[in-house]
């Protein structure tokens, strides 16, 4: 568990290092470059046609460093549930699987656990550190000790529910992601509100183009930053409903392939 919780954080801190790569070089050589001409142009057609209303464009929407903030911090979490996602998927991929062959009308005896649990010790180590090996071999190996159905239904809940449970956790620096996109929105909202009210006084003079660009800004920037949060929060969620699933469907799995063929000897 050590190992993967490793292989993990270096994921996370990989995939954030790429992900401002990706972001910022994109925003240096397409975003604002084109976001610069739009305004140019926008800016002659307003002095040269009276009439003239520029469009909004999406370039100027996402040209700000909150924005981009914003994009880096979802690429991140886009890169974190992409792991989740493929290791719960690689997970339920082995519920398909006959882990412990026990064909209908045979009978587990405690004394037949060892060779059944022989069968998940040969596994690699990447499979068997999963959760339903896991399950299988505690279950087959406190058969053996205890000789009692009862109590490996039990211990088999207990690891289940115990996986939920660390597997609910571990969402958590997603959801702090999710939480922390509407935040750096609103500091673009903040600081173009700053920005506008320092350029007050161009505004009581006639000119108010600094006051407009400046609550372009702080508006631009809290659109953009729920846009992607509410995407985010719905991925969040669809992640956390195929772990519960995934979870669950475990717990199913050892009741009808392992558990019910389980009987102890009358002493």
């Amino acid at each position: 568990m050590k190992r993967t919780f490793s292989t993990e954080f270096l994921y996370q801190v990989f995939a954030l290092i790429i992900a401002v790569i990706i972001i910022h070089a994109t925003y240096v050589t397409v975003v604002r470059p084109r976001a610069t001409d739009v305004l140019a142009e926008q800016s002659l057609r307003v002095q040269e046609e009276e009439n003239y209303t520029p469009e909004r464009s999406v370039w100027v929407l996402i040209r700000d460093f909150e924005q981009e903030a914003c994009f880096v911090l979802m690429l991140w979490a886009f890169a974190i549930m992409g792991y989740k996602a493929s290791s719960a998927i690689s997970e339920r991929s082995l519920l398909l699987r006959e882990l412990v062959p026990v064909r209908d009308g045979v009978r587990i005896l405690p004394e037949d656990t060892r060779e059944y649990a022989r069968t998940i010790q040969a596994m690699p180590d990447r499979l068997r550190d999963m959760l339903l090996p896991r399950v299988l071999l505690t279950s087959l190996e406190r058969f053996g000790s205890t000789r009692n159905v009862q109590d490996v239904s039990s211990i088999a809940k207990t690891l289940c529910e115990s996986e939920g449970e660390r597997l609910e956790s571990e969402l958590s620096m997603i959801r702090y992601i999710a939480w922390a996109i509407p935040s750096v929105g609103f500091i673009g909202t903040v600081r173009g509100i700053g920005d506008a009210l320092g350029q007050a006084h161009r505004a009581v003079d006639g000119d108010i183009a600094g006051v407009t660009e400046s609550l372009g800004t702080a508006f631009n920037s809290t659109f953009i930053a729920l846009l992607i949060s509410i995407v985010v929060m719905f991925l969040v969620h669809q992640l956390q409903s195929l772990q519960e699933r995934l979870v669950f469907d475990t717990q199913t799995y050892i009741d009808h392939n392992l558990i019910r063929h389980m009987q102890a000897r009358d002493r």
